[in-house]
């Protein structure tokens, strides 16, 4: 019944709870399979992200997992590498090196015209404070960096599905309403899925907003447009707190489904594969 989630954090970042109770949590929703993909290290501590030199550690525990409960569930080791700037981004050696069984790429942060990083995946309050901090009201120029971090990251590559692509779409229609369909919005929005299309990457479903903003990245409104171009989609729950391991993925598939999408993508035995929707 598509029970898989590839798209999860554990206390190695910002989750909740160790990691084998996010693995016990999945196992008893009926899991097929699951990916632990902690926030990968950036150049400067974070409260968010993993330490690096915690990442051995991490990919010991996964494998102490995998053995514990083989036959149980499918257990693979990912990660969420943030695209930063042309040093620190899901291709570069660092990242490609390590023994993991996926990647997801993501963009959290971007660049202000003085050169400092900020977080765009905030509080709609300290969205907005940033707003008139650093760009001084234009979000039309905001999102752009967020856009241009994206495509950056899809040219580089070295990642197997984008997530929570378009995520800065909630904050940017509450800062103005109508904005995420205005002419500027959509060319950068369908600009980013042409390219994914073009890159062969998956686009990831994000239901991790679904129990308390009613909403999935990227938004429900786009999925068409992504059916359209024949992108691969995978669903996953971002999930941060054990009990929310399946939380607005029933509701995505339906959805899903209902305006003609017939396959997901799923990680077993070591690949991708089409499975059909429930």
């Amino acid at each position: 019944m598509n029970l898989t989630n590839y798209h999860s954090h554990s206390d190695f970042c910002d989750g909740k709870a160790p990691l084998e109770v996010f693995v016990k949590s999945a196992i008893a929703a009926g899991f097929t399979a699951y990916g632990v993909s902690s926030h990968a290290p950036l150049p400067f501590p974070t409260r968010w992200t993993m330490k690096r030199e915690r990442v051995v550690e991490y990919l010991k525990e996964i494998d102490r997992l995998k053995n514990k409960y083989a036959g149980q569930i499918e257990l693979y080791a990912g990660m969420e590498i943030d695209y930063l700037n042309e040093e620190s981004n899901p291709a570069s050696d660092y990242f490609q090196h390590l023994p993991l069984d996926y990647r997801i790429g993501s963009v959290h942060l971007i660049y202000t015209d003085e050169g400092e990083v900020i977080d765009t995946d905030t509080s709609f309050d300290n969205f907005r404070s940033l707003l008139h901090q650093y760009f001084a009201g234009d979000l039309q120029r905001m999102v752009s960096r967020y856009f241009e971090a994206s495509m950056r990251m899809l040219e580089m590559g070295g990642f197997d599905f984008i997530g929570h692509a378009d995520k800065i779409a909630y904050n940017a229609e509450l800062c103005q309403s109508g904005s995420t369909e205005s002419t500027w919005y959509l060319k950068m929005r369908n600009d980013l899925f042409d390219l994914v299309a073009e890159k062969g990457v998956i686009m990831e479903i994000n239901t991790k907003a679904w129990e308390k903003k009613n909403c999935f990245f990227p938004m429900e409104s786009y999925w068409m447009d992504i059916l359209k171009r024949q992108i691969p989609v995978v669903v996953n729950s971002d999930v941060h707190l054990p009990e929310l391991v399946n939380a607005g993925r029933p509701e995505a598939l339906k959805r899903l489904k209902e305006i003609g999408f017939t396959t997901i993508r799923e990680f077993h035995q070591g690949e991708w594969q089409d499975v059909i929707i429930q």
